[in-house]
């Protein structure tokens, strides 16, 4: 079955940076576009990025210029580097599939920007 595994989350202070991974597993990993979420306490959870099964890229505007998101198919993982954090990073990230009807999440990773 699909299964994503995020880690790399954590705390961190204002200007640092984090590399999140995702290890996905169950699926032909290469064939699809693969997202990062986020959801803060009290909002709505919002795309953050997404990489297409070619590896062209997408992310919101409010992280462009300090968020990459990269794939590396040989390991089936995920990467969502993240530089220039702000306490507005705050959030749980998420790693996401969509497959066919179903939208698949692994369980996410907790991003804290604090001083």
């Amino acid at each position: 079955q699909v299964q994503l595994v995020e880690s790399g989350g954590g705390l961190v202070q204002p200007g640092g940076s984090l590399r999140l991974s995702c290890a996905a597993s169950g699926f032909t990993f290469s064939s699809y576009y693969m997202y990062w979420y986020r959801q803060a306490p009290g909002k709505q959870r919002e795309l953050v990025a997404s990489v297409t099964s070619a590896g062209n890229t997408n992310v919101a505007e409010s992280v462009e210029g300090r968020f990459t998101i990269s794939r590396d198919s040989a390991e089936n993982t995920v990467y969502l580097q993240m530089n220039s954090l702000k306490p507005e990073d705050t959030a749980v990230y998420y790693c996401s599939l969509r497959l066919g009807l179903s939208n698949y999440w692994g369980q996410g990773t907790q991003v804290t920007v604090s001083s």
